[in-house]
This record gives structure tokens, C-alpha cells and sequence, in this order.
């Protein structure tokens, strides 16, 4: 079991204590809150020690701060503008505005997908009126219906898919997938600015994966620069359509690309990262070989290794 050690905000704490309150659980002394999760365990402490342990701590911390090792680690956070300028304000939600969220990120087959969509304040009601809410709540099979619609309603919008060779290119470049979220969200939405032009909206928000002040440091190293109007919000699918249905169509993206994947391969590859799927991995190793891994997995997560104990 591994484990990471975080100095964080109070504000970055409430936060995440609103995130895993569905997944919370009894605190010991001196704590905030605890919360289990398939990845971690997040335990917040009142000093502002955040500690993530378990087998995949490095997808939970990262949703709260740059994690590039996977070793236990103790990172103080510097003072920076406060989070606030970057909360949208409710208006936000029923006005004429980008949204952008990803999918497949948790998963250790399959590409990460992203996507950011453009509504207007007159399509919000028509959106609802087809069923477009957070994708988390919908199966698969009518999140591929609802993409069909969207697209039919010709919602502008922008697609990026990271495959599993590059995916895997830039792990062992350095790249934490923070990174990799951060720079497939900023492209998507340059994208996406070029294709509606000089079309008005209202904002843009991100469904957030990380702290603001982190994403601007991911995409700065690249040489971006956060667009004017840009604000996160954790959950955010669940508040704005446009992220709902950026949600929805990076979803869709992913199941389809999972399929490919299925089909190429021979045998349905499982989502998610469950014991399911290290069966499966062990699989893919057998009949296809470890080096076929680079083409359809993030080989870094932890499950490679814990399939070798079904060969």
C-alpha cells in the first residue's frame, strides 16, 4: 500500500469534504473527515494534512494537486489568488456558456476523452426536455443515444481523444495525468473558441479535476494561457448543461473507443480498474502478450502488476 501526504488549504478541504461526502466514513482523532474510495483513503487532518493511501492514491490526490511521484511525498501548497474568482456564479448556469469535461481517466483500458460544448440559454430547456444531465447517472447505452441527438441538434462542440500509446509516451516523459486533463481540456476548448468565432458567451467552466492554480501551471509549461471568463467548479455536470453534455459526448467517445479496442483485441476489455479487469489484463498478456498492454492500457496503473498473479 502506498501513500501521499499533501499540505492543503481549509478551502481545498471543504471542498473535498463536499466531493467524497457520498463516500464518507468514521475520522479518527484530530480529522476533518475520512472518506474510501475504490482508489484511496482520503483522511484530512485539522493541521491541514491531507493523507491518500491505498492501492491507486495518485488518482485521488491528483484531483487536488500535482502528484508526479509515486512516492510518499509532502508538498506544501504556496498562498496563491484566492479560489474564489474562479466559482461561477449561478447565472452562469442558465445563460449562454462553454462547458468541458472528460471521461476514462479512472479506467486502465481505453483513452482518456475530452469534450467541451457551447450552449445557449434558448437550447437549455431543450437539453433538459431530452433527458441531458450528468452522464455518471446514465447508462451507457443512453449516453450513445443522447450523443446521436446532440450531434443531430448540432451543438457546437470539441472532441479530443489522448490514445494509449501516446497516453503512455507522455507518463514516462514525466507528464502526470493531471497534466495530461489539464492540456487535453485547453486544446479542446481553443477548439471550440475558433469554431463558434465571435459568438458571445457568458464563461467557460471546467468540471474540476484539480486546483485552478494547478491547471495554470500545466498548461503555462506548454505555453498556454487560461482563456478570460474560465472557472471550475467541482461536480459541475450536475450544474450546467453544457458540461453535462460535454460529459455525455466524451462518454460516448469513450465507449465506442472501447469497443474498437474489444474488437481489435478479441474479447471485451472490462471498465474501470476492479479485480475484473486484472483478470483480463492477465488475459491480454497470455494470448496477446505484455507488450500489446502499451496499445490499449495505461500500463502504469497499478493493476499491470496485479495481474501477473493470474498467469
Amino acid at each position: 500500500m502506498s501513500q501521499n501526504v499533501y499540505l492543503l488549504s481549509v478551502e481545498t478541504i471543504k471542498k473535498m469534504k463536499q466531493y467524497y461526502h457520498k463516500s464518507l466514513t468514521s475520522s479518527p482523532q484530530g480529522a476533518i473527515f475520512r472518506a474510501k474510495t475504490e482508489n484511496a483513503v482520503i483522511t484530512a487532518y485539522k493541521s491541514g494534512k491531507v493523507l491518500f493511501q491505498g492501492s491507486k492514491p495518485h488518482i485521488e490526490s491528483e484531483k487536488w494537486t500535482d502528484n508526479t511521484s509515486s512516492q510518499p511525498t509532502v508538498t506544501k501548497q504556496k498562498k496563491s489568488t484566492p479560489t474564489t474568482i474562479y466559482t461561477p456564479s449561478e447565472s452562469l448556469f442558465s445563460s449562454s456558456h462553454i462547458g468541458s469535461d472528460e471521461a476514462g481517466t479512472g479506467d486502465y483500458f481505453g483513452p482518456i476523452t475530452v469534450s467541451c460544448a457551447y450552449i445557449t440559454s434558448s437550447q437549455i430547456s431543450l437539453l433538459k426536455e431530452l433527458g441531458v444531465k450528468d452522464s455518471k447517472n446514465l447508462t451507457d447505452s443512453v449516453i450513445l443515444k443522447l450523443a446521436k441527438e446532440i450531434a443531430q441538434i448540432r451543438i457546437p462542440y470539441s472532441l479530443l481523444i489522448l490514445h494509449n500509446p501516446k497516453y503512455n509516451t507522455l507518463q514516462k516523459r514525466g507528464w502526470s495525468q493531471g497534466k495530461m486533463k489539464a492540456m487535453l481540456h485547453h486544446h479542446a476548448i481553443q477548439n471550440l473558441l475558433k469554431k463558434i468565432g465571435n459568438t458571445e458567451y457568458d464563461g467557460i467552466l471546467i468540471d474540476q479535476f484539480c486546483e485552478p492554480g494547478i491547471y495554470k501551471k500545466h498548461i503555462a509549461s506548454e505555453g498556454g494561457k487560461l482563456p478570460d471568463k474560465t472557472f471550475f467548479m467541482t461536480k459541475a455536470e450536475s450544474y450546467s448543461i453544457a458540461v453535462a453534455t460535454g460529459s455525455i459526448i466524451a462518454r460516448a467517445s469513450f465507449v465506442k473507443e472501447m469497443d474498437k479496442l474489444s474488437d481489435k483485441m478479441g474479447f471485451e476489455l472490462n471498465k474501470g480498474a476492479s479485480k475484473k479487469v486484472d483478470q483480463t489484463i492477465a488475459r491480454v498478456i497470455r494470448e496477446k502478450g505484455e507488450h500489446v498492454l502499451d496499445s490499449c492500457a495505461k500500463v502504469h496503473f497499478a493493476n499491470t502488476q496485479k495481474a501477473k498473479k493470474w498467469l
